[in-house]
């Protein structure tokens, strides 16, 4: 009797460590890599659209485009912000710890680091151009 519960307490102990370490290893780490490949394709989207944007953009008015981006990636919520200046700008997509930069290809140069906002998933997104600039 002393045997089989020193048996099945070992089994039991064990059992638990691998719960723990399946969840951090199978569940955890592919949500991770899969959440930065989203970030970096809605990331890549909205450069696109911005490049876009500026590139029809009038030389007196304005100009706004507006697109859907997916609520949540993974069940969660995230940000995204473009930042840089006059020498480069990207769109950085983020949450938590997972955070992935997208150059914005093309304007980087001749925007002069006019380029600014953020926004989230949630709702319609518009990406605007006003010839007299925002204040």
């Amino acid at each position: 009797m002393i045997e089989y519960v020193m048996v099945t307490g070992v089994v039991m102990g064990l059992f638990i460590v691998m719960l723990l370490l399946v969840y951090a290893n199978f569940v955890e780490a592919p949500v991770t890599t899969i959440t930065y490949s989203a970030f970096t394709d809605i990331g890549n989207g909205l450069s696109t659209r911005i490049v876009d944007v500026y590139a029809i953009a009038p030389a007196d008015g304005d100009i706004t485009s507006s697109f859907d981006l997916p609520d949540e990636i993974g069940g969660r919520n995230y940000e995204i912000e473009i930042s840089g200046d006059a020498s480069g700008q990207t769109v950085d997509v983020s949450r938590d710890y997972i955070l992935t930069h997208v150059a914005m290809a093309g304007i980087g140069a001749t925007a002069h680091g006019k380029a600014g906002g953020n926004t989230t998933g949630s709702g319609v997104n518009r990406v605007s151009y006003d010839s007299k600039g925002y204040t």
